[in-house]
């Protein structure tokens, strides 16, 4: 069953369908007065942006929502029994569809990540015409050592997360107070108890909606507890690290400019023309282009930070346990980075060892 957008209240539909797709109207959620799911009606550029915004409710639509919740003109057929006639093989039908995105998301994001990672690691340029063949060659045959090691990293961060939820699912099956999620907090009396010792596989849901619900879970056991969200959520808020990643890509500092005004730097700070105290101009000095790793900060800072708000919308749980998540899937990635990194070195047009260290140092957080 589709939710609400806003407020996580299930809800039978969200638009209804006239005379054509593209003549229909939104349906309000019955719980908060809005409507059930604004972006419906948006397109893929609005929701790309969204992605990278980080807002919430594009998260919600992608995952619970996306093709579901039309309601045809005429159609008298209530939403229970419509649901309760769905045969089995279309929810297989579902969750093998939901895999085949993950498949062709995580194809695609990791390609742009490993052609992001080859025009940062990749030194080596040919010398003339005569070059270029052999250079085509050797870049070639970097890009695949680093579009291999970043499918492996991939695989071993995921595989933490995906087994860090587990475990914090497992431990803490029913906090007390949830937050923004899909599990929203009801009035006691309002609430049907759920049938499992486990949080996520049944949303804390009214009664008037409880035994749709787990007519649902009988048909579907792991309707409440997809795993594949959590993947799909991870390669979702990659989006907002990737296309920053890729902007530094593009418009990288002039390293010529950069080391003239290293070694060539004035007395004075061009801050300090603005900010006298030095405490502050030794501060922004930090942010010059000699001093701070950019590219650093987004792939790790803004990344963990994107992918935490990514899993806290769906596992709906403190922003604490989504960190120490987090956390562990980067010592995953972290061992299988050190495996890799003598064989995705070797190739890149300096020494393995120095090409070791740059591929971990963009690895390692």
């Amino acid at each position: 069953m589709p939710i609400c957008t806003s407020c996580a209240q299930p809800t039978p539909y969200l638009y209804t369908v006239y005379n054509s797709a593209y003549n229909f109207r939104l349906e309000q959620c019955t719980a908060c007065h809005a409507f059930a799911d604004p972006y419906v009606e948006h397109d893929t550029l609005t929701l790309l942006l969204d992605l990278i915004l980080l807002k919430r409710d594009v998260y919600r639509h992608l995952l619970y929502n996306r093709g579901l919740g039309a309601r045809k003109v005429g159609d008298k057929t209530p939403a229970k029994e419509d649901r309760s006639a769905r045969p089995s093989s279309q929810v297989r039908h579902n969750a093998l569809s939901r895999w085949w995105l993950i498949a062709r998301l995580g194809s695609a994001l990791i390609c742009v990540d490993a052609f992001i990672r080859w025009t940062h690691i990749s030194s080596s340029h040919p010398g003339d015409i005569s070059e270029m063949a052999t250079w085509n060659r050797a870049a070639i045959a970097g890009f695949v050592r680093i579009l291999v090691g970043c499918f492996f990293e991939t695989a071993a961060f995921h595989a933490g997360v995906v087994l860090a939820c587990y475990a914090v699912l497992k431990l803490l099956p029913s906090p007390r107070s949830p937050v923004s999620g899909i599990r929203e907090q009801f009035s006691r009396q309002n609430i049907a108890p759920c049938e499992t010792s486990s949080a996520w596989r049944y949303e804390t849901c009214p009664r008037s909606v409880s035994a749709e619900l787990r007519r649902d879970a009988d048909a579907d056991p792991f309707r409440m507890r997809r795993y594949s969200h959590i993947p799909l959520t991870l390669f979702y808020s990659s989006l907002t690290k990737l296309f920053l990643l890729f902007c530094l890509s593009i418009w990288r500092p002039d390293a010529t400019k950069t080391g003239l005004a290293t070694h060539a730097r004035p007395h004075l700070h061009p801050n300090a023309t603005t900010f006298t105290h030095p405490v502050v101009v030794r501060a922004l000095e930090l942010l010059d282009e000699d001093k701070l790793d950019r590219e650093w900060v987004v792939r790790n800072v803004l990344g963990g930070m994107a992918a935490g708000f990514g899993l806290r919308v769906v596992l709906d749980c403190h922003p604490i346990l989504t960190t120490m998540i987090i956390i562990t899937g980067w010592l995953v990635k972290t061992a299988v980075a050190n495996l890799v990194s003598g064989w995705v070195g070797m190739g890149l047009g300096v020494d393995d060892k120095a090409a070791e260290e740059m591929w971990l140092a963009y690895s390692i957080p």
